[in-house]
C-alpha cells in the first residue's frame, strides 16, 4: 500500500482527529510558560512547545495503542483503532513513534541545556505510561506526571532552572489528570474489569466520584497557592473560580456514572484548563494597563 494510502491510518493512530488530549497537555504547558516568563513568553519558545506538545502527544498515543493492541479489540470504545484492526502493523507503529519523538527532540535543541536533559525523563514517562496499567493501582497519577512534564521543561526554557513553583504546578497537574482521567476510565470500567487492566476508576470503586472531586479541589488549591506565591492578581483567581465552577458541573455529569456523561465530563476539561489560562492572560493584561 502506498504511503499516501497509509497516512489516514497514521493520523488516526496519532489521534489527530481527537485534539482533546493535545489540549490537556497544552494548557498546563502554557500556564508554566506564562508564569515562568511573568507574562508573554518569547514567541520561538511558545511555538516550539506548542508543536512539541502535539508531536509528543501523538507519539504517546501510538505507544499506548501498541501496548494495548491485544486489549483494544475487546473494548467497545477502542475496537476500531488501527492497530486493533490490523490496519497498521506493530512495526509501523514503533517507527512512527520513534520519528515523532526524534522531531520533538530536534525542536528543543536551540533551547537551554536543562530543557534537553529534562526531555530524557519526559520521553521515558511518555513511552512507559501505557504499560503501567498492568501493575499500578492508579496509573492516572503516572499519566499526570507524563502529561505535565512540559511544566518543568517550560520553566527551564525560560529561567534555565525549575523553581519550587514549577514542581508545585506539576503536582497540581497530577491531581487534575487523576480527576479527568478517572472520568475517562469510568467509561471503560466494565471492559477493563474483564480484561484485567488497572485504572483509578476500578481502584476508587464506589468512592470514584468523591475521589474525582477531591482531586479537582487539590489541583485548584495548589494553583491558588502558586498564585499567591508569585503575586498574581484578582483575574487569575477569578479564572480559578471559573475552573471550580466547571468542576462542580462535572459532578452533576458523573454522579450517575453513566458512560456518555462521564465521557462528556472528561472532554469538558478542555474548558477547565482554558479558564485557568484565560485568568492568566487577563491578569497580565490588567497588570500592563495598570
Amino acid at each position: 500500500m502506498m504511503l499516501a494510502e497509509r497516512l489516514p491510518h497514521y493520523a488516526r493512530l496519532m489521534r489527530l482527529d481527537k485534539p482533546i488530549g493535545t489540549l490537556l497537555l497544552l494548557w498546563p504547558t502554557l500556564w508554566a510558560l506564562w508564569i515562568a516568563a511573568d507574562g508573554v513568553p518569547p514567541l520561538h519558545i511558545l511555538l516550539i512547545f506548542a508543536l512539541g506538545t502535539l508531536l509528543m502527544r501523538s507519539a504517546g498515543c501510538v505507544i499506548n495503542d501498541y501496548a494495548d493492541r491485544d486489549f483494544d479489540g475487546h473494548v467497545e470504545r477502542t475496537r476500531n483503532r488501527p492497530l486493533a484492526t490490523g490496519a497498521v502493523s506493530g512495526r509501523e507503529a514503533l517507527w512512527l513513534a520513534a520519528a515523532l519523538a526524534l522531531v520533538s527532540f530536534l525542536l528543543i535543541l536551540p533551547l537551554d541545556a536543562a530543557v534537553i536533559w529534562l526531555s530524557l525523563p519526559a520521553l521515558f514517562l511518555a513511552a512507559s505510561y501505557p504499560f503501567t496499567k498492568r501493575f499500578l493501582a492508579i496509573p492516572q497519577a503516572y499519566l499526570g506526571i507524563a502529561f505535565g512534564f512540559g511544566i518543568p521543561m517550560g520553566f527551564a526554557a525560560i529561567q534555565g532552572t525549575v523553581p519550587a513553583v514549577g514542581w508545585a504546578m506539576l503536582l497540581a497537574n497530577i491531581f487534575w489528570a487523576v480527576a479527568y482521567d478517572t472520568e475517562y476510565a469510568m467509561v471503560d470500567r466494565n471492559d477493563d474489569l474483564k480484561i484485567g487492566i488497572k485504572t483509578s476508576a476500578i481502584t476508587f470503586g464506589r468512592f470514584d466520584v468523591a475521589a474525582v472531586m477531591l482531586c479537582y479541589a487539590a489541583a485548584l488549591a495548589i494553583l491558588a497557592a502558586i498564585g499567591v506565591a508569585v503575586a498574581r492578581g484578582p483575574a487569575y483567581f477569578l479564572g480559578l473560580a471559573g475552573a471550580a465552577g466547571i468542576a462542580l458541573y462535572h459532578y452533576r455529569l458523573i454522579r450517575g456514572r453513566e458512560r456518555m456523561a462521564c465521557f462528556k465530563a472528561f472532554r469538558h476539561n478542555n474548558w477547565l484548563g482554558g479558564a485557568i489560562f484565560l485568568g492568566l492572560l487577563v491578569d497580565d493584561l490588567l497588570r500592563r494597563l495598570g
